[in-house]
């Protein structure tokens, strides 16, 4: 099969092969079996034991690479996936809910990325490179004492 014809997906095809799902996806087929080893995805066996996914399954990966972009976890992204129905294929509603689950820690996000952005340049560039004498964000060492690692950007 070729893959101009693994990237036509016919609008009537329920299940479809682990080639026309990747090359759609745009991902490898390694890593859909990734995906499902961490339950994220899942596929059935046909007679002769190859696996197919559920149409759907171009949605799930999808919505698992956005989340990834984010830097949310997969743990994270399972969690919401869990929430999902299985016996059929997730509603809008279904995925409505999820966004309204995640809406609060997308904002948390959102400001956390907006702080780095907003300070890094004057950190970087101030040239000082101190971590113990540093006036402008870290006098006298005040972050160590709260434990290690970025202090101001983990919340």
């Amino acid at each position: 099969m070729s893959r101009e014809d693994m990237a036509h997906i016919p609008e009537d095809a329920v299940w479809l092969r682990p080639g026309q799902v990747a090359q759609r996806a745009g991902v490898a087929v390694s890593t859909l079996h990734y995906y499902e080893r961490l339950g994220l995805i899942t596929s059935r066996r046909t007679a002769g034991d190859r696996r197919e996914y559920r149409r759907d399954t171009l949605r799930v990966i999808g919505f698992i690479r956005a989340s990834q972009t984010l830097g949310i976890p997969l743990a994270t992204i399972k969690q919401a996936l869990d929430e999902l129905p299985h016996e059929q294929p997730p509603t809008k509603r279904d995925w409505a809910r999820i966004a309204r689950m995640w809406r609060a820690d997308l904002d948390q996000r959102i400001e956390r990325l907006e702080a780095l952005r907003d300070n890094l340049a004057n950190c970087i560039g101030c040239g000082c490179l101190s971590l113990t004498a540093c006036p402008y964000t870290n006098p006298g060492d005040a972050m160590g004492e709260q434990g290690p690692g970025a202090r101001r950007l983990i919340p």
